[in-house]
């Protein structure tokens, strides 16, 4: 089979048995893989309880990784979350995606729960269940110093085993299939770690034909100058962004009570190459090389945490940001939801916390003990129990990122519309409201916005099945894409087709959220978003959204993905005629 190996591993963890199985390959050819391929995979099981030991945690990749398709080392990790409730899925990239589709594997579908900590070892043909007491405990550089020599590694540290809800899985190279909390769902399962080795080959259909398309994905990079200007992301990583959300008056800033902050220029990407040496580094085989490294080898921070851990709490200390982002994922939780969480504490509580307390309180969350235990719940519970439950800045409890809405429609829309919940990945409006030049002066408009929005997250679940970065989508689309996956797999395949499967992959997860009681009233954001303005200056105007305006470009959202007026599907009929 050319680009899948038509291969899942089923692991039942209860009683540490396993077995290869066969994927039907109409599956793959119309879910691709990663995401599309892990919701499928979760059709039967959608309704059960996060921490229940029969819910799945399905990591999967995809039909371009393992070739010479640029940007195309992922791989995804589907359940569903602790924290939200919703159907969830990460993404990551690295080495570890390689080695995933090397070992012969297109999935890996893991259930129960094991009685003691154990360690899932992974090769061609071969798999091991192996104690790993020792390790329980552990921070992610120690377990991955431990397991270094089986193969590329994806472990959980103190915040998994411990259940916080936002815990994350993270890859040996410092990525992380983040937020959402898959790393507690992971250690529910007593499941420390997974390694993953391998060297047998991605077979592609037409080779000269992918050296074309390769080609002309990397004409396109190098003349994207969001890729590779002198201020792209090649050159500064996401931190670029820092001072362009200060430009639009967009940082969310004191738990977004406001949306400037005086001294964001401390951790920009200029900032922090100056300070800390940053080198490039990315993901394995990746041109962009997004990903910086400090003097020392340690992973810089990305933009979101950058700004979760400075202005949305008001610190302006780099270094006060850079080890509560090296905490993070020595702890192995997700850095823009402790950030949000921490800020929601601070508002309810009249103070912000020093620079001094961010280590503190990080290590109390991964151990819930004193008040991390609370805030180990996440900002909605939080709030909830503290009886402030207006200042938790989530949807469908996901803290929200570092974009705020008032600052741009279509970013606002796309909050409530994602079905992970408050995230900025699902249709990743960034590229239309704050790259373009000059700035555009439709971000303060939601006409249109519901078919972008709808466009957008079909184009971005479809690049999350194949699976490759949204930052690839900066230069090349779908048209170029789809050449890549007809010549490694040998199908046909059009840009119209993959965003067929896209909006297939995106109506699934909603079909999921509805089976679990989300609806409309979970496609909203905070109220603070419709009643405060936020920080105006130098000509920019940051006016409350208008909550008429929002209502009707849900509607129309509505009307595009077939829905009713209340969100969900006309019945359980959904399921009727797909793969």
């Amino acid at each position: 089979m050319n680009g899948w190996n038509g291969t899942i591993l089923r692991i039942d963890l209860t009683t540490g048995t396993s077995y290869f199985e066969e994927i039907p390959r109409q599956l793959l050819e119309e879910y691709l893989g990663g995401r599309g391929l892990g919701v499928r995979l979760m059709r039967n099981s959608c309704r059960l309880d996060p921490f229940d030991p029969e819910m799945p945690l399905i990591f999967a990749t995809g039909p371009l990784c393992g070739t010479a398709a640029p940007a195309s080392a992922r791989l995804s990790v589907v359940s569903r979350s602790p924290l939200t409730g919703t159907i969830f899925d990460c993404s990551a990239g690295g080495r570890f995606a390689w080695d995933f589709k090397a070992a012969g594997l297109d999935a890996l579908f893991i259930t129960g729960r094991s009685p003691w900590p154990v360690i899932l070892t992974v090769a061609p043909g071969r798999v091991e269940i192996v104690p790993a007491a020792p390790l329980w405990g552990c921070t992610i550089p120690t377990t991955v110093a431990a397991l270094k020599d089986l193969g590329s590694v994806a472990a959980i540290g103190p915040a998994g085993e411990n259940g916080v809800l936002f815990a994350n899985i993270m890859m040996g190279e410092g990525n992380s299939d983040g937020r959402g909390g898959l790393g507690a769902v992971m250690g529910s399962k007593n499941l420390k770690a997974v390694t993953v080795s391998g060297d047998l080959k991605t077979d592609v259909a037409d080779p000269t034909l992918l050296e074309k398309a390769r080609q002309d994905i990397m004409r396109l990079f190098k003349a994207s100058p969001v890729i590779f200007g002198p201020l792209g992301i090649s050159e500064f990583g996401t931190p670029v962004l820092v001072d362009l959300m200060a430009q639009r008056r967009m940082t969310p800033t004191e738990n977004f009570r406001k949306t400037y902050f005086e001294h964001s220029a401390n951790y920009s990407g200029p900032t922090i190459r100056d300070a800390c040496g940053a080198t490039k580094h990315g993901c394995y085989g990746c041109p962009i090389q997004c990903h910086k490294l400090s003097r020392t080898g340690a992973p810089l921070p990305e933009y979101e945490t950058l700004s979760g851990f400075g202005a949305l709490n008001n610190i302006d200390s780099l270094h006060a940001i850079l080890e509560a982002n090296d905490l993070c994922n020595e702890l192995g939780m997700d850095g823009i939801t402790a950030a949000g969480i921490i800020s929601t504490w601070g508002e309810i509580r009249g103070a912000f916390p020093t620079a001094g307390e961010l280590p503190g309180l990080l290590n109390d969350i991964a151990h819930r003990r004193g008040d991390g235990e609370l805030l180990s719940l996440g900002s909605r519970r939080l709030a909830e129990k503290l009886e402030r439950p207006e200042l938790s800045m989530s949807v469908k409890s996901l803290e929200l990122p570092g974009y705020d809405p008032r600052g741009a429609y279509g970013m606002a829309l796309s909050f409530c519309t994602s079905n992970r919940g408050g995230c900025h990945l699902s249709a990743y409006p960034v590229s239309h409201e704050i790259l373009r030049k000059p700035v555009p002066t439709d971000r303060f408009s939601f006409s249109g916005k519901a078919r972008i929005i709808s466009i957008a997250e079909e184009t971005n679940a479809a690049a999350d099945s194949l699976a490759t970065c949204k930052f690839a989508f900066f230069g090349a689309s779908l048209e170029e894409y789809a050449e890549l996956l007809s010549a490694v797999t040998g199908v046909a395949y059009s840009p119209q087709r993959l965003s067929v499967i896209g909006r297939r992959i995106v109506q699934t997860e909603r079909f999921y959220n509805c089976s679990n009681g989300f609806s409309r009233a979970n496609d909203t954001l905070p109220e603070r978003f419709f009643t405060e303005p936020g920080s105006s200056g130098d000509g920019i105007d940051i006016h409350p959204i208008d909550r008429v305006r929002f209502e009707e470009e849900l509607d129309k959202y509505y009307r595009i993905r077939g829905l009713k007026n209340d969100g969900c599907f006309d019945g359980a009929d959904f399921l009727e005629g797909q793969p």
